[in-house]
């Protein structure tokens, strides 16, 4: 079973949501997994956008990269700049993919405009992961 791996700065928005994502199209098909260079906990503004798309991602963990040097990914997928430049070597044969996605935590508006920030980050990360699934997952 393909094994893919999902990379943040702190694992806390853009990684669980793509972890969600990756988890629902994959369907059983591929472990998923996700991390970050520090912990930032879960947000729960992250837990409440996928939930508005029927997607449950409130029991996920904020986990280290460090915790899954000894597993033998096929694929990790960074989603921000940050965690491309910055996240420690460990070996693997992993085809490394990336797309930079807004951090929507770090959006500064009313909640209103904090919420639409999340809904449009989790919308471009969605289409991603569909068609990550789509192209690598699906053979």
């Amino acid at each position: 079973m393909k094994k893919a791996l999902v990379l943040c700065t702190g694992n806390s928005c853009r990684s669980q949501i793509a972890e969600g994502y990756l988890k629902h199209f994959a369907n059983g098909k591929a472990e998923i997994y996700s991390a970050g260079i520090e912990t930032h906990g879960v947000n729960p503004k992250a837990i409440e956008t996928m939930a508005a798309d029927g997607i449950d991602i409130s029991n996920h963990t904020s986990n280290n990269v460090d915790e899954y040097t000894n597993i033998d990914f096929d694929y990790v997928i960074t989603v921000c700049d940050h965690a491309k430049e910055s996240c420690p070597y460990f070996p693997t044969k992993a085809v490394k993919l990336h797309c930079n996605f807004p951090d929507p935590a770090k959006v500064k508006g009313t909640e209103e405009e904090v919420k639409a920030e999340f809904a449009s980050v989790r919308k471009m990360i969605k289409s991603y992961c569909e068609n990550f699934v789509n192209e690598y997952l699906t053979q």
